[in-house]
């Protein structure tokens, strides 16, 4: 019995996850979701005025009656992966799957009037915090989401690691996909930037949304990426400097590991609705936040929680970990602000805590209304390369 019921409060999210609308109840007095509201599990059945759009290099619109059309150019100077496959065979037939993103070159993946909802975005690329992805909403000028690629979808360190989770599954080799429900009012452009000094000739991409009303209370996805040496920033800064109502949603680390043994002793806070010194919520531990407990004995990936990466706290450093935490069923509900900070400390030989000269990389999730505040200058790219084990 105790097992069925996990069952079905599992299923029970993936149902809400998969409406493609915001959590409900973000503003005061929250609107019922429309009739024609996108269909999780539960809602297949029910027939709705949304339309379901997919966006891809063949058909780079998403409109309707527009996918396949691109015609074999034998002449293109600097073709994508494959372009020629297509040649003898005519439009109609794989012409034009992938994307070339040349090297320091932008390409726009997805701009579309709303309104709408993003279901799915799946992506292969070559999993390098040189590739940017942002994302901006109703026609803003900064963007709401602005994160290396790996690292959006729970890849740290340039390390791929399964990830079997509710919101972002990474399946071999290097297979991305995003189930956030992103809900946009007005606008929604989505762009890559590779910012490598070499060219990437495939960029394969597929972002499913539904054209349809959204909720009057919907809030927007934002995400956002840090990254610190904990000699100089401790307690880490996960996130800081958010405006306005909203909930927290999901935490990333990509944490580098520099002192041999247990380094998880460090404690969560979120400063909440003019928090200053003390924080409302006080986690008890690193592995604690992350679901597990008495370490990281084995990697795990679960639908809410998941350290995937095969490290071991006792090997020669450098260690690298990636860890995943959602709040899907316990998000942060703020009000006014939010700060969220991670301390960085494990034992010392003296059997006392001690604090570490780690370096952690981080990407915050979170839903909010807009205009939001002015995001951290991304650190240039010299800075946001990993760790080799050579170092």
């Amino acid at each position: 019995m105790v097992i069925s019921l996990r069952f079905n409060s599992w299923h029970l999210a993936l149902c809400v996850l998969l409406l493609g609308v915001a959590p409900s109840g973000f503003g005061q007095g929250a609107a019922p979701e429309p009739a024609n509201a996108a269909a999780g599990l539960n809602g297949l059945p029910t027939l709705s005025n949304m339309r379901t759009r997919s966006i891809s290099a063949e058909n780079p619109t998403g409109e309707k009656g527009k996918g396949g059309m691109a015609v074999p150019n034998p002449a293109e100077p600097k073709p994508a992966a494959s372009a020629r496959a297509a040649d003898d065979l005519g439009q109609g037939w794989k012409v034009r799957p992938f994307l070339r993103v040349n090297a320091g070159e932008t390409v726009t993946l997805m701009d579309v009037d709303g309104p709408g909802t993003l279901q799915h975005i799946w992506m292969v690329e070559g999993l390098k915090r040189a590739h940017i992805l942002r994302f901006y909403w109703d026609n803003e000028e900064t963007p709401s989401i602005e994160v290396p690629a790996p690292d959006f979808f729970a890849v740290g360190h340039e390390m791929f690691a399964r990830v079997n989770s509710a919101t972002v599954v990474v399946n071999p080799k290097n297979a991305l996909n995003c189930y956030w429900p992103m809900p946009f009012g007005r606008h929604a452009k989505v762009t890559f930037t590779n910012e490598a000094a070499d060219d990437l000739q495939l960029l394969a991409y597929q972002i499913t949304y539904a054209e349809g009303d959204i909720p009057a209370n919907s809030a927007y996805l934002h995400a956002q990426w840090r990254r610190a040496r904990t000699t100089d920033v401790n307690p880490y800064v996960i996130l800081d400097g958010v405006k306005g109502k909203g909930r927290y949603v999901g935490t990333f680390l990509a944490w580098t590991q520099f002192h041999k043994g247990w380094f998880g002793e460090g404690e969560i806070k979120f400063y909440m609705d003019g928090d200053t010194e003390f924080s409302t919520i006080c986690g008890t531990g690193t592995e604690d936040y992350f679901c597990g407990s008495y370490g990281f004995s084995e990697p795990y990936t679960t639908a809410y929680a998941g350290t995937t990466l095969p490290a071991d706290e006792n090997a020669k450093p450098p260690s690298f970990w990636s860890l995943y935490r959602w709040h899907i069923e316990d998000p942060i509900c703020y009000d006014s602000d939010l700060r969220v900070t991670i301390q960085a400390l494990g034992w010392g030989p003296d059997g006392k805590y001690l604090k570490l000269s780690d370096d952690i990389a981080s990407t915050a999730y979170w839903y909010q209304g807009e205009p939001h505040a002015p995001f951290p200058t991304l650190p240039p790219l010299a800075e946001r390369i990993p760790v080799t084990r050579s170092k």
